[in-house]
């Protein structure tokens, strides 16, 4: 089956679920979240601890498989904390850890499966809990962090960067570069002159962005019938 055959009315029925559950579940597990979230499979998402906060239009694709999780964790001397700027995207698998802070700007973006932790959690020789082994994380504004990436404590990325799929950060990187490989090296230099859209763009105008998805939906979903979707449901069959 390659097509969605969901009737356009359950489809919409669905979203305003989703909108009332963020609104009164969701946003409740953030000690602050902006305006205009919206947070794809919301009960899907894993929040623990306090002094977890985000801006306006957080973009969150999560899935029961591949859950987004945010944890902070404390203990009698300390406590971590996340803080999320305006208009970020975190994708499917991402996990945020912090037992100190991790500042995320504005306009970043998380591919899938992406790893941040601010701590190793044990020490080399005191393992039996985190002592000494936690700095924090700083990631500038308009950072896209690729798919499977990890950023290790103490790392600050530099504004515009970009961390290519799959590479380990665990030295600092400067603004507007590329940086890729185990450790991560600088692979490529970006063009600060050039002009650059940024995520905050689709949100100049208040509900813009949420207007056109729910069109798109509509123009997808168009003719699907109650019929045509129980029978994709219990007689699938290929569509060319």
């Amino acid at each position: 089956m390659r097509k969605n055959y969901t009737p356009y009315l359950f489809s919409q029925l669905q979203d305003r679920w989703n909108t009332f559950y963020i609104q009164h579940f969701f946003r409740k597990h953030f000690d602050r979240l902006g305006r205009e979230p919206l947070v794809v499979k919301p009960a899907s998402v894993e929040i623990f601890g306090s002094q977890i906060e985000a801006g306006d239009c957080l973009h969150m694709i999560s899935d029961n498989a591949r859950p987004i999780r945010l944890t902070s964790w404390a203990d009698k001397k300390s406590s971590g904390r996340i803080r999320i700027g305006d208009y970020c995207l975190i994708s499917p698998g991402t996990t945020i850890t912090s037992a100190v802070s991790i500042d995320i700007g504005k306009n970043c973006m998380f591919a899938t499966d992406c790893y941040l932790s601010d701590s190793d959690w044990h020490g080399l020789y005191n393992r039996l809990r985190p002592f000494r082994c936690s700095k924090p994380i700083v990631i500038k504004d308009n950072v896209w962090i690729g798919h499977g990436a990890k950023v290790g404590k103490g790392v600050t990325i530099g504004e515009n960067s970009v961390v290519a799929a799959g590479a380990i950060v665990v030295n600092d990187v400067p603004d507007n570069v590329v940086v890729g490989g185990n450790p991560a090296v600088v692979i490529k230099q970006l063009n600060p002159k050039r002009k650059m859209l940024k995520r905050e763009f689709m949100f100049q105008q208040e509900g813009a962005f949420q207007q056109q998805q729910e069109e798109l939906v509509r123009l997808a979903l168009e003719g699907n019938t109650v019929f045509s979707w129980i029978r994709s449901i219990f007689f699938p069959r290929f569509s060319g």
